[in-house]
Order: C-alpha cells, then sequence, then structure tokens
C-alpha cells in the first residue's frame, strides 16, 4: 500500500507542480508568465499577472507538497482548490479530455482527495515528521474548502462575457 501512495503521490503531484511551472515560466513548453497571464484573460479572469502568478504558485506549491507528502491535507486542499478552477474553465466543453472537457481536472482533484483521506504512506514527511495519520478535523473540511474556495475566487474573479469585450454580435449569435 505505501508504495502504492508513493508511486501515486509522485505522478499526481509532479504533474499539477508542472502545470504550474508552465503557468509562470517557458519550461515544460510554458509561455512564460505573460502567457500564462493571457491565458487568464483569455479565459475570463480578471488580476492578469497576479491571478497567472497566484495560480502557478498554488499549482508549485501544492504538487511538490503532494509529492513529498508534506502536509498532506492542506496540499489536496490547494490542489483541489487550483484544479476546481480549471474544471470550472473547461465546463461548457463537456466532460470529456477530448473535447478539451474538465475530464483531467476531475481526475486531479478526486485523487487529491482520495490521498488527502488515505495519508501519504509510510514513504513520506509527514510520516517521518509523526504528524500522519492526520485527524477527521483536519482531513474533512480540506476536502470541502479546497473546491469551495475555487469556486468562490471563481465567482470573485471571472468577468461576465459582457464585460470581456466580446461583440454584441458574438453574444447573440448563440
Amino acid at each position: 500500500m505505501d508504495t502504492g501512495l508513493l508511486v501515486l503521490r509522485l505522478a499526481v503531484g509532479l504533474l499539477i507542480a508542472g502545470h504550474g511551472v508552465q503557468k509562470v515560466s517557458f519550461r515544460l513548453g510554458g509561455n512564460g508568465l505573460a502567457g500564462g497571464t493571457e491565458e487568464f484573460r483569455h479565459d475570463g479572469f480578471r488580476g492578469g499577472r497576479l491571478t497567472a502568478l497566484v495560480a502557478g504558485a498554488s499549482q508549485i506549491g501544492s504538487g511538490l507538497f503532494l509529492a513529498a507528502g508534506l502536509l498532506t491535507p492542506l496540499a489536496a486542499m490547494a490542489a483541489m482548490g487550483v484544479m476546481t478552477v480549471a474544471g470550472t474553465v473547461k465546463r461548457p466543453k463537456g466532460l470529456w479530455v477530448q473535447n478539451d472537457g474538465y475530464e483531467y481536472p476531475l481526475v486531479l482533484v478526486v485523487v487529491s482527495a482520495a490521498l488527502a483521506l488515505t495519508g501519504p504512506g509510510r514513504w513520506s514527511v509527514d510520516h517521518a515528521l509523526a504528524i500522519t495519520p492526520w485527524p477527521a478535523w483536519i482531513t474533512f473540511p480540506a476536502i470541502v474548502l479546497g473546491p469551495v474556495s475555487a469556486l468562490l475566487t471563481r465567482m470573485v474573479l471571472h468577468r461576465p462575457a459582457a464585460t470581456r469585450g466580446e461583440t454584441r454580435y458574438a453574444r447573440t449569435a448563440e
């Protein structure tokens, strides 16, 4: 079981961290912070550069903490938050990833929740520091607060289509 949790943490954590690196740099095929900023603007978010920087840093931090098994419920909460926002962006395109849907962000949210619930396993920083198993009063609120805080962030930072410079014709043609 510990080996499986290690493999899962490393794969998911490093993928989430890599996604964040792409948002803020030219590494791993990213378009730099300017590209990440433009992506958020294109998706209708306020805040531009700061939004891209915070999202990228959240993905990098939560991914690395998940991979290490460090403060696992809190890392999972942050990962669930950023991936829930990603899922809301892709939601209009449906579930499946071949249509640019929200399948992949949903999988990362569910796996992050599962890691928070199971714990990181014996081969983790949490275990080395003797701070595992995490009590339910920390774990359960963490897996609820991640997605809820993401949805609140989306409500605060997302601009309606009418204020994003889209033309009247484009809105009425739908």
